[in-house]
């Protein structure tokens, strides 16, 4: 199970991931260095300096975290562009999954939990910008207006088995993959901007809880 899956762009998503070892999700497991990579994975390369203009931290406090991505091969310098005073950053090909396993100690599942989540802010501070642009009438603005039709927030409520949930994310994913792959290489499309694709498919924790919580006539039995 890979609870966050962060392929790089624009290398083809890959639906099993390897999962991160212990070593490179220490080096990930800060907040900061977390979205420095959503950031690169995102908008493509960028320097240290523009990326601290997009997080509001100092060159030198992007500087640092990106050496630390770079050493557990997260980022990497973009070959033949910048200079020795500004270099240029990319995230690293392949992608990663950063799911609970059976050998885990309950440190490096609170540390995995941990870097889960900074993904998810992440991913839902660009929701809310989203949702902050519709309020403000922004998408009806020119610019926008050809992308009105090009949005969806949807979510299907169901009752499922783990079979058969598992059958339907590899469908979707299948269909995903088709679909996705004539997106790659198109950053000097015209017209073309980041998007997001996400997917989510999962239990309702508190309905399992409860399904597996005894009944009170069972606790009441002597």
């Amino acid at each position: 199970m890979g609870m966050s899956e962060t392929p790089e762009r624009p290398a083809a998503p890959s639906r099993r991931p390897d999962q991160l070892s212990a070593t490179r999700l220490r080096g990930l497991s800060h907040p900061l260095r977390v979205r420095i990579l959503d950031l690169l994975q995102v908008h493509g390369a960028l320097t240290a300096s523009g990326l601290a203009e997009m997080v509001g931290e100092s060159s030198g406090s992007t500087s640092y975290h990106l050496r630390q991505l770079a050493k557990h091969d997260f980022v990497r310098e973009v070959e033949g562009r910048g200079t020795a005073r500004e270099r240029w950053w990319e995230a690293s090909p392949g992608g990663f999954s950063i799911g609970p396993e059976d050998h885990d100690d309950a440190g490096l599942r609170t540390t995995k939990s941990l870097v889960n989540a900074e993904f998810e802010r992440n991913r839902q501070q660009k929701i809310w910008q989203l949702l902050d642009a519709i309020g403000d009438s922004e998408l009806d603005a020119p610019g926008f207006a050809d992308w009105q039709d090009a949005v969806t927030l949807s979510t299907a409520n169901l009752f499922a088995t783990p079979e058969q949930l598992a059958r339907v994310i590899d469908a979707v994913s299948a269909v995903l993959d088709e679909q996705l792959a004539p997106l790659r290489d198109q950053e000097d499309v015209p017209g073309a901007v980041p998007v997001q694709v996400h997917f989510n498919a999962f239990p309702m924790v508190d309905a399992v809880r409860r399904r597996d919580r005894p009944s009170a006539s069972r606790d009441d039995q002597p």
